[in-house]
């Protein structure tokens, strides 16, 4: 009894000594951020001593929360995140002791860990959770004591977010540490999402300690809080406390964090300091450089290259990779060019010198400096040579692709401090430079312009063939590492291609062609991931936005950010559009970040938006499409209104350019036998043509695999991409068929369901072929053959492409050659991109109270002025046709685009330097003819035409007099009057 009274004594004193030790060494705010957990406290006071026996000791280990005692050694905290990392931590808390444990020479670091992130669906389902009164009163106290530049307005929002995500933090923290959250939100709102600041400790019990702020709206998933951590300590910052929360706010996540942190040196770091910009930088950086990247493992954790540097590196690698492989894969793969930077740390650092020797809006002497590190540059990628000759000829060719890059680009925001991607307006003529070896696959044209974008999760390029330009935004999502190497090898020569026949599309408006394709990298994400898809296409979508406005944002033609060192020195009206994965919220976003940035365009930036022109709700694209096929199907006797006659179509009843030209066909052709349709979820086949009722029920709100199979006629039938199933390794798919009986369904391999549907297109006989749908060059010249019946016949007598690059060029013209008319895709489906156009106009001319008020009427403007360019070309197409035995409809539409880009490009260049005649009468009645009918009719909006920017004025007169040379003109006659004309002014009567 009295050996176990003396031994319970001791660990009684033993316990007191451990709690009387964490009172002293441990913040007062560890014990109130612990008060929800007294177990875990009862086990630390307990078994303090076995941390001098083991590295750490388990506090609570739950499902859903992890809290570790442990010696405080350098790494620890590294090597939890790391086990930690296929796990998403909601709140992270991060405490250590000052001073050593007892018996030694380490200090005490707790880690504690929760694992509840709540979805954006829990958060929007507790709109109506009110946060109690008491808690309400006191956090709004601390707001109005400790940051009173807080605005009040959204508070309650704002703390009901905070609540909806995690209630215990709110009700356990101090009034104080809720106000900062608050705070770390509404700024890290305020700026973007990206959000960074110190402050000092002013209660002087911090010693040199500081909190440092930092929040982050869409945070990278994996990894994040072990890439700050990193940052910490590779400036010598040692992180005595951290209290880090990952919410959602509806929409996406959100990273907030308070860091308490000592500089290593004993000084304080401070707001203003050559430290705290280091930290600044390195921070932002985080959204940009990817832990997983090779630059990351091995230049930054090595300590070669700093966080800056590394992703630069990683940009001159995508760059010089797309530029290079797009013609000559097998030698500038990924991996060759990657390599090239891996091995030659130095010659990376060397062009990052470079950089920043032309672009550093802080360096002194900038030209003198930037020509003699040139000079250092040039002699260093000339003198490259390992003795390995193959080797070195492809590396030298990567440097110097790398150095083309730096000495043509015109301007970056590489030095804005709060960024989410990198953008790189470059003089195109750098094309010229890399020589024809890497760009002889490229169309024979020079573009106005390319920016180079590059981010965290993906790169690419807007393509422009004019200073006013207009075009879509594509995302290529890859999913599997293939998909990323394989797209990233064709992205270059994919959106170049797509731009230059966006420019030959354009002949019709004042805006000249571009594209802007990204390649979105979610190759490491697993199956079960997949939600997290689309928050990373935001994430990237919303930073190459936010980037394109640094640099293309101006004041008198220089760009406005003081960051952006720009060489260029003009404004840039650009303008986009959705295109392949763009998504409504994303479309209203980027138009409201430019009219809040300031950009020339305000909210004209996009089109298809809310305060604008819906394309699948208004079927423009399709109203061309079907305006071409009316007047093709004329041509071969064909009255699409009266006469009966079949037509196959890509892409299907819910999609934009598909769903509205069957909308469109069965409102106007009673007659009209819609035998095959493909979508990516289904194929329809129906001899008598798909039943007109049930197409309608689900037109425009539900994919194929929606249509009733019982509705298909006797000898119809549907292949079901979706619902497939499994038995053992096989995959098998759905096909069921309309017999005399009913209903057969039957499952078809993986093998047999691919070679039907993909044989359907080439194979079913119709009328006219509508390509709606699909991915670019299904049809080439190594299956185009496969469109012609048994009999040798084409299987269809007319293609209207609806959906560009479906058929390459090379079996365009083999096709033709078999006595098909094609109608390519520059001419069919322009009136989308017209239709754009327009909606630009509206947002210049018309407030956006007006337009909403106008809009029905406005939009029947716009469709009518659609229908009339499509007939204008279509007929003249077709008319230039009889005049040309031989001459092939794809050709003429290609000489059609050329004649009145050529108009157009001078008569721009021609009102730019006579602007003093657009708005003289004859003039302005052409600018009023381009109009749509309520701007011309309304005196007060056509007053507003003074107010376009003179660079709109000049190219609508370009557009609308270039156009109407070609169309309304008659070749003969005006060169007639041409030669009169000379011989009046040149030969004058005596």
């Amino acid at each position: 009894m009295n050996a176990a009274g003396t031994t319970g004594r001791t660990h009684a004193a033993e316990r007191a000594e451990n709690r009387q030790w964490l009172r002293e060494q441990m913040n007062p705010y560890f014990f109130i951020a612990m008060k929800d957990e007294p177990e875990a406290l009862a086990v630390l006071t307990r078994e303090l001593g076995m941390l001098r026996r083991n590295r750490r000791l388990i506090l609570a280990d739950r499902d859903k929360a992890l809290i570790m005692a442990m010696v405080d050694q350098p790494g620890s905290l590294y090597d939890t995140l790391r086990r930690l990392q296929e796990r998403e931590i909601s709140y992270a808390m991060i405490a250590h002791s000052d001073d050593p444990i007892p018996g030694l020479d380490q200090n005490l670091e707790i880690q504690r860990f929760e694992f509840d992130r709540k979805t954006n669906e829990d958060i929007l389902a507790g709109r109506d959770v009110q946060v109690p009164p008491g808690i309400r009163r006191t956090v709004t106290a601390a707001v109005r004591k400790y940051y009173p530049d807080l605005a009040l307005a959204g508070l309650d929002r704002l703390l009901r977010i905070l609540w909806l995500n995690n209630e215990n933090y709110v009700r356990i923290s101090p009034p104080r540490r809720v106000a900062q959250a608050l705070r770390l939100l509404q700024e890290g709102n305020r700026c973007g999402g990206l959000y960074l600041d110190v402050e000092e400790r002013e209660d002087g019990t911090g010693g040199n300690e500081s909190r440092v702020f930092f929040a982050v709206g869409n945070p990278p998933q994996k990894e994040f809080l072990l890439q700050v951590m990193e940052v910490f300590n590779r400036l010598d910052l040692g992180v005595n406390r951290a209290y880090c929360l990952t919410i959602s706010n509806g929409i996406h996540p959100y990273f907030l964090g308070t860091f308490y942190v000592r500089r290593r040196d004993g000084e304080v770091l401070q707001r203003g300091s050559e430290l705290f910009g280091r930290l600044q930088r390195e921070l932002s950086n985080t959204q940009l450089l990817a832990t997983r990247s090779h630059a990351y493992r091995e230049f930054v954790i090595t300590g070669l290259m700093s966080g800056e540097d590394a992703t630069l590196t990683n940009a001159f690698i995508a760059f010089c990779h797309s530029n290079l492989a797009h013609n000559q894969p097998d030698r500038f793969g990924l991996d060759d060019v990657r390599g090239a930077f891996l091995a030659h740390p130095e010659i990376a650092l060397q062009l990052a010198k470079l950089f920043r020797a032309r672009f550093d809006p802080a360096a002194e002497d900038r030209a003198a400096l930037y020509e003699r590190v040139l000079a250092e540059t040039r002699h260093e990628v000339a003198e490259y040579n390992t003795g390995h000759r193959y080797l070195d000829e492809v590396r030298r060719t990567i440097f110097h692709c790398c150095l083309i890059f730096i000495t043509r680009t015109l301007k970056t925001n590489f030095f804005v401090l709060e960024k989410q991607a990198l953008a790189f307006r470059l003089d195109p003529t750098y094309l010229t430079e890399l020589g024809t070896d890497f760009t002889a696959d490229l169309p024979p044209a020079m573009p106005f312009r390319v920016t180079f974008f590059f981010s965290r999760f993906g790169f690419g390029y807007h393509i422009g063939f004019s200073d006013i330009a207009r075009g879509g935004w594509r995302t290529v999502i890859c999913r599997t590492p293939d998909d990323l190497v394989i797209n990233a090898n064709t992205l270059f020569r994919e959106n170049f291609v797509l731009a230059h026949t966006q420019h030959l599309k354009n002949k019709d408006i004042y805006e000249g062609g571009s594209k802007l394709v990204v390649a979105l990298d979610v190759s490491d994400l697993k199956a079960q991931d997949r939600p997290l898809e689309t928050w990373r296409l935001y994430k990237l979508q919303y930073g190459i936005t936010a980037a394109f406005l640094d640099i293309f944002t101006t004041d008198n033609g220089v760009a406005r950010h003081p960051a952006v060192v720009d060489y260029y020195r003009e404004d840039e009206p650009i303008e986009l559009g959705p295109d392949e994965n763009m998504h409504d919220n994303m479309i209203e976003t980027i138009a409201s970040m430019s009219k809040r940035r300031g950009y020339m365009l305000g909210i004209g930036i996009m089109s298809s938006k809310r305060v604008g022109i819906n394309h699948k709700k208004y079927g423009v694209t399709s109203t061309g499409v079907v305006a071409f096929a009316e007047i093709t199907m004329a041509e071969l006797g064909i009255d699409i209104r009266r006469d009966p006659f079949t037509v196959k179509f890509t892409g299907g009843p819910n999609g934009d350019v598909a769903g509205n030209a069957m909308r469109i066909m069965l409102e106007r052709c009673p007659k009209v036998k819609i035998g095959l349709i493909l979508d990516g979820t289904a194929a329809l086949c129906d001899p008598e043509g798909a039943d007109h009722g049930e197409l309608g029920r689900i037109m425009l709100k539900e994919d194929l695999d929606a249509f009733d199979p019982a509705a298909l006629h006797p000898g119809g039938f549907m292949l079901f991409r979706t619902g497939s199933r499994r038995e053992g390794l096989r995959e098998l798919f759905r096909r069921v068929t309309r017999a005399d009986a009913g209903l057969v369904e039957e499952w078809i391999s993986l093998d047999e369901f691919s070679k039907e549907f993909g044989d359907l297109v080439f194979s079913v006989p119709a009328d006219l072929f509508i390509p709606a749908g699909g991915r670019p060059e299904t049809i080439d010249k190594d299956n185009w053959d496969r469109f012609l019946l048994p009999d040798g016949t084409p299987s269809a007598q007319a293609i209207v492409e609806g959906a560009n690059s479906f058929i390459s060029p090379a079996a365009r013209v083999e096709l033709q050659k078999k006595g098909i008319i094609v109608m390519r895709d520059a001419s069919a489906n322009k009136c989308g991109v017209i239709s754009s156009s327009y909606e630009i106009i509206a947002n210049l001319l018309l407030t956006e109270k007006e337009f909403m008020e106008y809009k029905e009427r406005y939009v029947a403007d716009v469709l009518r002025i659609l229908e009339k360019r499509a007939g204008d070309e279509a007929r003249l197409i077709l008319k230039r046709r009889r005049e040309q035995p031989g001459a092939l409809c794809t050709e003429i539409s290609d000489s059609l685009s050329t004649e009145i880009n050529a108009n157009y490009a001078r008569l721009f260049r021609f009102f730019q330097t006579r602007p003093e005649l657009c708005l003289q009468p004859l003039y302005r009645r052409a600018i009023l003819a381009h109009l749509p009918k309520i701007i011309v009719a309304e005196p007060r909006f056509r007053r507003r035409l003074a107010q376009l920017p003179q660079k709109y004025l000049s190219a609508i007169l370009a557009a609308e007099i270039g156009s109407s040379m070609v169309y309304r003109g008659d070749r003969e006659t005006e060169f007639e009057d041409m030669i009169r004309l000379h011989l009046m002014r040149s030969f004058p009567t005596a």
